[in-house]
């Protein structure tokens, strides 16, 4: 049976393509980058996207939908910035609370970066949950590792889960697969070589492990590369340079390094190859680099579905 979803700060389409393969519709999806709106629209012309800020938009003509979702702003709680939380001005957990508070979904999942764990934002955990407890909602969140869901990429996200409390008794988060994610050298080989590199069956077995965790980056500083010092430092253990991204994959007498390209870093964060990513090279990469992995949002969105299945079927009483 499918259930209705918003979708707020929806960037590239992660969250939103892995909820709508958990049997989600979304009514409206709501984001300020006018790229990662082209992107959505791309592919999914169905889709109702709104393109502005989330301050001004209004969630009353959605009440009683089943979920409202998003990826609010990491920059507040990450450990690359300043971790000013709710002082800092893209701190959009406040909306996301008050776009609930109108339209009173039947579910709630908010995702977003490992730093909101730290004990500096114990407080503001505790005051989500309780805001949420007082509109009705049994909230709790969980550290998911993409990897764990078949993502060739560690990436731990912090994912918040409420459901109205007829509901939240039969939500179980979902566990991590059995098979191991398929290493960098497994996953990308096929792009790495399709221009015949005659190195790549080498690089592929050099590339043994997992990615890194993609970065976004801002608009404020240059272009596309893969994250700070250390994280450059973990590809190029794996045989990828990470000062930038390349327009196409290495040509068949090619050496050196490989950088990725804006196809191999989506694949790497879980989108399928036919989603397309609008805007130039730096744009379509920040969208992919901020995103959350599909399979990861379709694993919880699954549960989130089932629970509320399970708490639509009516109880039979005992003789």
């Amino acid at each position: 049976m499918s259930l209705s979803s918003l979708e707020i700060c929806a960037g590239a389409g992660g969250q939103a393509l892995g909820l709508e393969q958990a049997g989600f519709d979304h009514v409206s999806l709501v984001e300020l980058d006018a790229a990662a709106c082209q992107t959505l629209r791309i592919n999914r012309p169905h889709w109702r996207v709104t393109e502005g800020d989330l301050h001004h938009y209004t969630a009353e003509k959605w009440q009683g939908i089943e979920l409202l979702a998003g990826g609010v702003p990491c920059p507040p709680f990450s450990k690359a910035g300043k971790q000013l939380g709710n002082e800092d001005a893209r701190d959009l957990f406040p909306q996301a609370l008050r776009l609930v508070e109108e339209c009173r979904p039947q579910a709630v999942m908010l995702e977003n970066v490992r730093g909101l764990l730290d004990s500096v934002f114990d407080a503001y955990r505790a005051k989500l949950i309780a805001d949420l407890k007082k509109l009705g909602y049994v909230a709790e969140w969980r550290l998911l590792n993409a990897s764990d869901f078949g993502v060739p990429q560690l990436r731990p996200r912090v994912v918040f889960v409420a459901l109205k409390s007829h509901a939240a008794e039969y939500f179980n988060w979902p566990t991590a697969s059995i098979a191991p994610p398929p290493t960098v050298g497994v996953a990308l080989f096929d792009l790495m070589s399709a221009n015949g590199w005659r190195a790549a069956e080498q690089w592929r077995e050099r590339a043994c492990d997992i990615a890194p965790t993609l970065v976004g980056g801002s608009k404020k500083h240059g272009g596309p590369d893969l994250g700070p010092t250390r994280a450059k430092k973990a590809w190029a253990s794996l045989g990828v340079d990470g000062m930038g991204i390349a327009n196409a994959a290495p040509e068949e007498d090619f050496v050196g390094m490989p950088r990725l390209t804006v196809r191999m870093a989506a694949r790497i964060q879980g989108f399928p190859d036919h989603w397309q990513f609008s805007g130039k090279k730096t744009a379509a990469y920040r969208q992919i680099g901020n995103a959350f992995p599909p399979p990861v949002a379709c694993a919880v969105g699954t549960q989130i579905q089932a629970a509320l299945n399970a708490a639509a079927k009516p109880k039979l009483k005992r003789a």
